[in-house]
């Protein structure tokens, strides 16, 4: 798009191998894509071609975030956690991928208290990164503690910055403006939209998580576009979505019963209308 990059995330949710995918997305308009490996199932390499083939970016993997709470526990399990992450370090340096996504913790019953253990492999992570010149980005989900911790204890870490996830912002942290914790460490966005926390009694629980296309939620993108402008954020808007409803939720099923041609098509248009509203941000700053 004319003055600001798009970028949108491979899914597993939208019916095609990731290798069309990305030719769709360049066909729709997009300029760069994610690679999403929190499955471990995704070959990144013909996809580092096929970006070169079709002049797109890539701009960054997602590393698994099954074992993310593991990190944080004493032993061979949370060694058996640090050392994939540190793989998927190699893996972006091998392929030029200059950042890395990756989750602080999965899971709801915890006592949501860091480990001195867990900080410690993180920073081994850190370490890696900074060495290969990989971009750690962490990601709002839930447990927030465990992204605070860590963000605390890496605040002069070059390497180490801020995943944005505009959707979890509004059902795993309630709300919470995370862009004025951490905008001036912005690396990476996960754009998308949501309905905030479901129960009424304020429980959360992953099936809060939808990430609808833009507009479709409660999310304010004026706001949104706002924050990221004054905190001057350079890098491509990329968008993370569903096509998926979650266990007895019906919200994404207008998506599946789409065409993926026709949803890609809309998911662009939505992208579009929040570039224009940021670029219209930046524009007001000066």
């Amino acid at each position: 798009m004319y003055k600001q990059k798009l970028c949108l995330a491979l899914s597993g949710q939208f019916g095609i191998l990731p290798e069309e995918q990305v030719k769709l997305f360049k066909k729709t308009g997009f300029e760069g894509f994610a690679i999403d490996m929190s499955g471990r199932n995704v070959d990144p390499a013909p996809l580092v071609r096929l970006a070169k083939d079709e002049n797109m970016f890539i701009e960054y993997i997602h590393a698994p975030f099954n074992k993310s709470d593991d990190m944080w526990t004493e032993g061979e399990i949370g060694e058996i956690a640090v050392n994939e992450l540190l793989e998927h370090l190699e893996v972006c340096a091998r392929h030029e991928i200059l950042a890395m996504v990756a989750h602080t913790f999965i899971g709801f019953d915890n006592d949501n208290i860091p480990t001195e253990i867990g900080v410690e492999r993180y920073g081994r992570l850190a370490k890696r990164a900074s060495e290969l010149g990989i971009k750690l980005a962490l990601e709002n989900t839930e447990g927030e503690e465990y992204l605070f911790a860590l963000m605390d204890a890496f605040r002069g870490e070059k390497s180490v910055g801020f995943c944005w996830d505009t959707g979890h912002e509004l059902c795993y942290n309630r709300g919470r403006d995370l862009m004025a914790m951490y905008g001036e460490r912005l690396f990476v966005t996960h754009l998308n939209d949501n309905l905030g926390v479901k129960d009424y009694d304020g429980k959360i629980t992953y099936i809060d998580d939808l990430h609808l296309l833009p507009f479709d939620g409660i999310a304010d993108w004026n706001s949104i576009a706002q924050k990221l402008a004054k905190y001057d954020f350079e890098g491509p808007l990329t968008f993370e979505l569903n096509t998926k409803s979650k266990p007895g939720r019906h919200e994404n099923d207008k998506y599946s019963a789409m065409p993926i041609e026709n949803y890609l098509a809309e998911a662009y248009c939505r992208a579009c209308r929040v570039a224009a509203m940021y670029i219209k941000a930046k524009e007001n700053l000066k």
